[in-house]
């Protein structure tokens, strides 16, 4: 009897501990940056400032990703996916670009929406 319990208990405890590891799924969010002359940074900035937002992220590991941006007049929009707001901030915190706005994404659509 002695013999199957400990099987069993070991059986269970690495189940515990895989779903214990189970990384939290990730949310899109957009994250509204006010970087003012954005819109006129060059080609060298814009590429200067994705380096260093690159090694942000590898640093906080693969739970945050960085989909791609976009510059327009004074704003970066960014599209991250990340199992919370918090990881976002720290990664502003951490890289030195504001996140005055962090907003979930609820859907994405697109002219194939409408079919």
């Amino acid at each position: 009897m002695q013999a199957r319990v400990i099987p069993v208990f070991a059986l269970l405890l690495s189940c515990a501990c895989a779903i214990a590891q189970t990384p939290a799924p990730l949310q899109q969010f957009v994250i509204e940056r006010d970087i003012k002359g954005a819109g006129a940074m060059t080609p060298e900035q814009l590429r200067d400032a994705a380096r260093k937002s690159n090694g942000v992220l590898r640093a906080l590991g693969p739970d945050i990703q960085w989909v791609h941006s976009y510059v327009a007049g004074d704003k970066i929009y960014c599209v991250y996916n990340a199992p919370s707001e918090a990881l976002i901030k720290s990664h502003a915190e951490r890289s030195g670009f504001p996140a005055n706005k962090i907003t979930p994404v609820a859907a994405v659509i697109d002219p194939t929406t409408a079919r």
